[in-house]
């Protein structure tokens, strides 16, 4: 093997670690998420985005990059959070065919319930990565890139 075929095999080795650390802390929200709040990952992602607008709303297309699913995804999505009362969908007051998102006062409500089990069950699985050798690299360098204290 030449230089640049160990490349390839590095940056491939650190994709298939990224994506190990990434289907654990999936596995774990999931498992966590929806034994206390009832909420998916990827439903609690949404809530997660519409949060942080501060009492504003996301065009659905914003919602579908911060999700990232197709736009078929997300209006599915949003139309079961919708029927569960957790969003609302509202037409944009200059461009009728523009269709935002907001929280709910309900949706708000599961929100700051389900922040702090997300929050915990990834400070957890992170923890534990970060005893395993294989892992150990990808989570110091989470760490060091959010210049957040391991």
């Amino acid at each position: 093997m030449g230089i640049a075929d160990d490349a390839v095999e590095v940056r491939a080795q650190g994709w298939r670690t990224l994506a190990a650390l990434h289907g654990l802390i999936e596995s774990e929200l999931e498992r966590a998420l929806s034994a206390s709040v009832e909420l998916s990952v990827v439903e609690y992602t949404v809530l997660d985005a519409l949060s942080r607008q501060d009492g504003w709303h996301m065009r659905m297309q914003q919602l579908a990059r911060a999700a990232a699913l197709s736009a078929s995804a997300t209006t599915r999505l949003v139309t079961r959070l919708e029927d569960r009362g957790l969003l609302t969908r509202v037409l944009c007051a200059d461009d009728r065919r523009g269709i935002y998102t907001e929280l709910t006062p309900a949706g708000r409500t599961l929100y700051d319930r389900a922040r702090p089990i997300h929050d915990e069950t990834l400070r957890r699985v992170l923890a534990d990565a970060a005893q395993q050798p294989e892992l150990a690299p990808v989570v110091e360098a989470l760490h060091a890139g959010a210049a957040v204290p391991a």
